[in-house]
């Protein structure tokens, strides 16, 4: 997968991307990265990529101009037609489920904001997605594409050492993840559940799965209830 991020702040991605599995996913070339500054797209001798919104009102917002040109740059080097994500408060709300999608995915362009908000013509000509990772507001987009950059190349085919790890993971079946435990099997008078001490897989499964209820049933009714929804249709 090729990843390539537009931001005014690139230096923000080092530590991020550059660390874990991020860095390790980048080694065994399962993806690459690319972070852009956009302000080396503006065609002004000032090099400013935000202006005062026509109509009036608090901030600045951000122009069309180098955004539109540097993803068109991006677009004439890519083999494929890539998504074009941008993060936006106003956007779909972020899933492990739209992690899932982007997983499959060649190629992804995030577009990460400042200011205002975007000339609204780079929504409707150039962004193929618009993404909000939750409902509250960050000083940009740079955090947001992090976020969705880690939880999506962890999905990619031998980034992980157990390619079954991400199918277990919490969300992915549509239920939290039941508990988890390890040595030693008494802690400080606290013991493990004797179930996954038996070494009978069936009642340890069963076990599992009664756990990963519960616990959605208790801390996510509504994930609970979409679960049973989607039980029912089957």
């Amino acid at each position: 997968m090729k990843i390539d991020v537009l931001s005014l702040f690139p230096e923000m991605f080092t530590g991020v991307l550059g660390s874990s599995i991020l860095k390790k996913a980048a080694e065994k070339e399962a993806v690459s990265y690319q972070i852009i500054n956009f302000r080396d797209f503006s065609n002004n001798k000032h090099q400013s990529v935000d202006d005062y919104p026509y109509g009036g009102g608090a901030g600045m917002v951000l122009k069309p101009q180098p955004i539109f040109d540097a993803v068109d740059h991006l677009k004439e080097q890519s083999q494929t037609k890539p998504r074009v994500i941008l993060l936006c408060p106003q956007g779909e709300q972020y899933t492990q489920q739209k992690a899932e999608e982007f997983a499959k995915e060649s190629h992804l362009i995030f577009i990460c904001g400042h200011y205002e908000g975007y000339d609204e013509r780079i929504r409707e000509h150039v962004v193929t997605d618009e993404i909000s990772i939750g409902d509250y507001i960050l000083t940009g987009g740079e955090l947001g594409a992090m976020v969705m950059i880690d939880s999506i190349v962890r999905l990619i085919p031998g980034v992980l050492g157990n390619d079954d790890s991400p199918i277990q993971d919490s969300y992915s079946t549509g239920l939290l993840e039941h508990p988890h435990y390890t040595r030693p099997a008494d802690f400080r008078g606290l013991k493990v559940p004797d179930v996954l001490l038996s070494g009978n897989h069936q009642k340890i499964h069963e076990w599992r799965e009664s756990e990963s209820l519960n616990r959605t049933k208790t801390r996510r009714p509504d994930l609970y209830d979409k679960y049973l929804r989607s039980k029912n249709k089957k």
